[in-house]
Parts: structure tokens; C-alpha cells; sequence
């Protein structure tokens, strides 16, 4: 029963976000937008974990300026634009498909496309130059020799 009750708090504590009582915005729609953002927002310590999810100093000082920034009136946009000003695109979990990031979304499917394509190429070479010709007689001769039968 100990064991049971210890792995369930394990388990529990661990789907806990890291938003602390004082960050908790009183304005319950605000609050919703505030951990809507900051799911978006990836921690520039922790790498792939949102600033919801994550402890560190510079997630909690994220975590502050989305709700003071929503405090002051901004729009889910013009937060986001100002943390990726600051930080830059690196920031979001989900970074959008314009610029160096069209090369980066495509470069994979590429990539794969090309190996595929290079694949084919030597395996159909490769096919074409074993085995397509027959045997010269000095050669079926020597086959002879070491395979007697």
C-alpha cells in the first residue's frame, strides 16, 4: 500500500507545471491565456520544454512577463511577437514555416527524397553489372578446376 501511495505521488508530482501560487493570475480568462502562451514558449534553458513545464529562473521571468504584458492589455500576438523579438524564433516549440524555417521544415522530406533516389540509382547499377553477362570458357574453366564434380 506504501509503495503504491509513493509511486502514485511520484507520478503526480510530476505532472505538477511549475507556475508558482504567485504567478497565478486572479482574472481567470487571463490566466488561461497566460498558460496558453506559455505552452507555446519553449524554456532557453531546458531546451525542449515549454516555460510551463520548466523550474528554471529564466522560464519563471518568462512565465512574469507574458501575465504583466497580459495585465497591460496586449494581445496573444504582440506577446508572442515581443518574446520572439527578444529571444528570437528559437523560443517557440512550433516555429512557423516563413524564411530559413520553409529550408528547415523541407530539408528532411529532401533529404529523404535523395537518398532514396541515390539508393535506387547504385542498386539498379549495381544490378546491371553482376551477373548480366555470361561466363567466358576460360572462366567456366577455371570454375571447373576448383569445383570438380
Amino acid at each position: 500500500m506504501r509503495a503504491t501511495l509513493a509511486i502514485l505521488l511520484v507520478v503526480w508530482a510530476g505532472l505538477v507545471l511549475a507556475v508558482e501560487p504567485d504567478e497565478i493570475m486572479t482574472n481567470i480568462n487571463l490566466e488561461e491565456r497566460a498558460r496558453a502562451i506559455s505552452k507555446s514558449l519553449r524554456c532557453l534553458q531546458c531546451r525542449n520544454e515549454s516555460i510551463d513545464e520548466s523550474n528554471s529562473e529564466i522560464a519563471r521571468d518568462l512565465r512574469v512577463l507574458v501575465r504583466a504584458r497580459l495585465a497591460n492589455g496586449d494581445t496573444d500576438k504582440e506577446i508572442l511577437d515581443f518574446v520572439v523579438s527578444r529571444y528570437g524564433e528559437y523560443v517557440l516549440l512550433t516555429p512557423n514555416g516563413k524564411g530559413i524555417n520553409f529550408f528547415l521544415w523541407l530539408s528532411g522530406p529532401f533529404s529523404f527524397l535523395v537518398g532514396v533516389s541515390c539508393f535506387y540509382v547504385f542498386h539498379r547499377r549495381a544490378q546491371r553489372t553482376l551477373g548480366t553477362r555470361p561466363l567466358t570458357a576460360q572462366e567456366q574453366e577455371k570454375i571447373n578446376t576448383i569445383l570438380p564434380l
